[in-house]
């Protein structure tokens, strides 16, 4: 499947804490673009994968979040509660199967390796409650966008 974890390592003093979300050299692939976005509890975002390859990195800056990962080639499956108790990114393949679901109102960031280009979005969907994967939900009622309802 290739999924990869980097733990966040906190370095931690009197005036809070620090750590690096992404180092360059550790990925397969370069950053080009990092989107943020915020959930409320309940929220699945997804699954969707990219048939031109970009590849993302999670990162649960507050709150926290379960992401879940179809590898569309063999059905492996993975999943991972990250954010405050849990401080790891995640490095997913774009042509996995992927998304998340916020398991308490949260701040999720994701760094991409290809620039959203809104003409011809590369995302292909998949139903979150596929037979693969919805035993990997905390929920079986989420709330959902119009597009993540749809595949």
């Amino acid at each position: 499947m290739n999924v990869r974890r980097f733990p966040l390592v906190r370095h931690e003093d009197e005036r809070g804490w620090f750590c690096e979300l992404a180092r360059a050299s550790a990925l397969p692939k370069p950053i080009k673009q990092a989107n943020l976005s915020r959930s409320r509890k309940g929220v699945i975002r997804g699954l969707h994968y990219h048939e031109r390859g970009q590849d993302d990195l999670f990162v649960c800056l507050e709150g926290t979040v379960r992401v879940v990962v179809l590898d569309l080639g063999t059905d492996e499956v993975f999943s991972e509660d990250i954010g405050d108790d849990n401080p790891v990114a995640v490095y997913v393949p774009g042509t996995c199967a992927h998304g998340y679901e916020a398991l308490s109102d949260c701040l999720f960031a994701y760094l991409v390796t290809e620039e959203f280009d809104p003409a011809h979005p590369d995302e292909h969907g998949i139903p979150w409650d596929d037979e693969r994967v919805r035993h990997l939900w905390s929920t079986s009622s989420p709330i959902l966008s119009a597009r993540d309802t749809s595949s």
